[in-house]
């Protein structure tokens, strides 16, 4: 697809809305993270293999000395659902970090510190589980990478969401036990019946077969 062939229709620093005319009189409307130059429409196949996403989702799983291994989740207020829904810590990848090789390594780290409180210690672990998922591509072209990040201490580290910013709103954490897991996945939905976003499902699927095949 051609550049040409992408209208704007709507841009703001978070947010864009393109046109995409995918053949003559025919139309199909996407979100996007992206300018109109880097959208994936127009994006050639090099280029999707080297693709970075436009956010991090992380898997945090506590594991303090002598206890069992917990999965923290929060619940953020999501406006367009307009409900605290159970999440993942998770952010947007910085401009300026988007040359840097470790800049998915970069942006987890960062987010940790700004949601939870957590700041990453030699004894922890950060590493990629999938480098790009995407959730809605009928809809929008932003892409997550999944993390992975083991908070490995000799007693319960202080937890924080002093760090929040702009539009977010955070209601208290909540440390999911193995079996606590398994519930969320059999019913999905949390303890309020409100249900959880894609990337709290694949943490809780993550957590839930890395306990039972390396716990």
């Amino acid at each position: 697809m051609k550049k040409e062939q992408i209208k704007t229709l709507y841009d703001s620093k978070y947010m864009k809305f393109y046109d995409i005319q995918y053949k003559e009189g025919a139309h199909y409307y996407c979100a996007s993270r992206r300018e109109k130059d880097r959208t994936l429409a127009i994006s050639s196949t090099e280029e999707y293999w080297n693709l970075l996403a436009d956010a991090v989702s992380c898997v945090v799983v506590i594991r303090v000395k002598g206890e069992e291994p917990k999965l923290l989740l929060n619940w953020e207020f999501r406006y367009p659902t307009n409900q605290y829904l159970l999440s993942v810590p998770a952010g947007l990848i910085d401009e300026e970090d988007r040359e840097k090789p470790d800049a998915l390594r970069i942006t987890a780290i960062r987010e940790l510190r700004e949601e939870t409180g957590l700041i990453v210690g030699e004894t922890d672990e950060v590493k990629v589980i999938n480098p790009c998922v995407f959730s809605t591509p009928g809809l929008t072209d932003e892409g997550n990478a999944l993390m992975y990040i083991s908070i490995n201490r000799e007693e319960m580290p202080e937890l924080s969401h002093r760090g929040a910013e702009g539009s977010e709103k955070f209601e208290g954490f909540r440390l999911v036990s193995l079996s606590e897991a398994k519930g969320y996945l059999r019913t999905g939905r949390d303890e309020h019946g409100v249900y959880y976003p894609l990337y709290t499902w694949a943490a809780l699927m993550y957590f839930v077969a890395g306990e039972a095949v390396f716990g």
